[in-house]
């Protein structure tokens, strides 16, 4: 690769937080906008987005939920009316007090997230056992005045997909918050190759008025982790607090049992802090807005565009596949698309239509295949599946590899400046515990894992009885 071309990103090893800002920028994924914390989507960073939105789009509507829409701005009084819920996000809501230049007799908030309006709407249309469960989903906006920024990572307005359900009793509602952290959890390690810990949240880092929340956590190259999508059980609470209640097969009153769980723009931030490398980008195959870049080489001599415009209509009909047959240098090109992360190209020149060959090139590892043509979309098909399988292999080999346990605060510090990632420790379950690690340390409680094991008797950090395992880790 050219030094010129290689210089406009940073090394991850020097600056970890530099090397993902010049990746998002110099792939064209984002723009900045005039507001502070503020992204622009570019298209191709929103062909991203589609991607993974019709994957989830689909699990989710073959889970028998449907897509609704609601308004984006919740009057004051409505948020006010679950204690937890609004003491939660208070901190990051934004708030609306003019309409055009009139005072607005009642503050509007723009949605940090919908729990209240879905309970405002179910109020008024659940009446009976026979109208549940009511299954909704709704792809939007939100807003959250967050501090610091990151693009993808933590912005002031991102898009995402929030389902909320309401369900007869609690058990229904435990069935559907697992359920929903199931497909998640699929989504990440299927699609986007992200190897992902199910868990539970503590009480401290739950959602705000939720009975309890499961979580999907996922580890970035540089050793931090990422809360990947959350699934709350939200027990009977809210229906209490805005009265949604039904008739019973007895004819006896009952309040709802809901849920609600959702995944972000932030996954994108995820795959690329897992995959990545120094040239750029390196995208799974399955949500590859282009899975195979054809480049001409020696494009001016006679046969070559036809040849690969032929390959192009051939291969489109399995793949998806782009060509590049600007005057551009093909070295700028290779370039170019591996930085965007492509995970495939195929080069073709005289010399090749020669030998009724194609160049195949891997961006994942490099290497370089020469196919017959009339063998290439087989060959594609291969290493397609090989590339996507091969990703999420090594990013759980390096989960692995920074993955530690710890017995005590001494070996917890310990393993966090050695070998920064997950470190697996005992609780006592106590809230001082918990805000002692994170005082002294940093990393913070990021799921208590279904899967259980025992490393010690006593608590990492007091020394008193162990409840539970838990992962911590430094977090974005």
């Amino acid at each position: 690769m050219a030094k010129e071309f290689v210089k406009e990103i940073t090394a991850m090893e020097e600056d970890f937080a530099q090397w993902y800002t010049d990746v998002v920028t110099k792939a064209d994924l984002i723009d900045y906008s005039s507001v502070r914390g503020s992204m622009i989507i570019r298209p191709y960073g929103y062909s991203l987005w589609d991607n993974i939105k019709n994957e989830l789009d689909r699990r989710i509507k073959e889970t028998g939920h449907e897509n609704v829409y609601m308004p984006m701005f919740i009057p004051e009084s409505l948020l006010q009316k679950e204690k937890d819920h609004i003491e939660g996000f208070a901190p990051e809501v934004a708030w609306v007090t003019h309409g055009g230049s009139e005072e607005l007799a009642e503050r509007l908030v723009v949605r940090p997230t919908s729990e209240v309006l879905f309970c405002e709407h179910y109020k008024n249309i659940i009446h009976s056992y026979r109208d549940l469960p009511k299954l909704y989903n709704q792809w939007a906006n939100v807003v959250r005045w967050e501090k610091t920024t990151r693009p993808f990572l933590r912005t002031l307005e991102f898009l995402w997909q929030e389902g909320h359900t309401c369900h007869a009793t609690d058990e229904d509602a435990h069935e559907e918050t697992t359920k929903m952290l199931d497909v998640y959890a699929d989504l990440c390690e299927n699609v986007l190759a992200i190897p992902v810990l199910k868990g539970r949240k503590t009480e401290k880092e739950k959602f705000a008025g939720a009975k309890f929340t499961y979580t999907i956590e996922s580890l970035m190259h540089d050793g931090k982790a990422l809360q990947t999508g959350t699934s709350h059980h939200l027990g009977d609470g809210f229906a209490k607090a805005f009265g949604i209640q039904y008739s019973d097969r007895e004819g006896e009153l009952q309040h709802v049992h809901q849920t609600s769980w959702g995944l972000t723009t932030r996954v994108i931030g995820a795959m690329i802090m897992v995959h990545g490398d120094n040239r750029g980008l390196i995208i799974p195959p399955r949500i590859a807005p282009t899975q195979l870049m054809i480049v001409p080489v020696a494009q001016h001599k006679e046969g070559v565009l036809d040849f690969c415009y032929e390959l192009k209509e051939k291969l489109g009909k399995s793949f998806r596949v782009g060509i590049d047959s600007s005057d551009k240098k093909p070295g700028w090109k290779f370039n170019e698309y591996e930085m965007k992360g492509i995970p495939l190209r195929l080069e073709a020149g005289p010399k090749d239509i020669e030998n009724n060959q194609v160049v195949l090139v891997r961006r994942d590892t490099g290497e370089k295949l020469f196919v017959q043509a009339e063998g290439a979309e087989q060959a594609i098909a291969g290493l397609l599946e090989d590339i996507q399988s091969g990703l999420l292999e090594k990013a759980r080999d390096l989960r692995e590899q920074k993955t530690e346990n710890a017995a005590g605060m001494g070996e917890f510090k310990q393993a966090l400046k050695d070998n920064q990632g997950f470190i697996k420790a005992m609780w006592c379950g106590r809230r001082e515990c918990e805000d002692r690690i994170k005082e002294e340390t940093g990393a913070t409680s990021r799921c208590i894992p279904f899967e259980q094991e025992h490393i010690s008797d006593v608590c990492v950090c007091c020394g008193n009885k162990a409840e539970e395992l838990v992962y911590w880790a430094k977090a974005y």
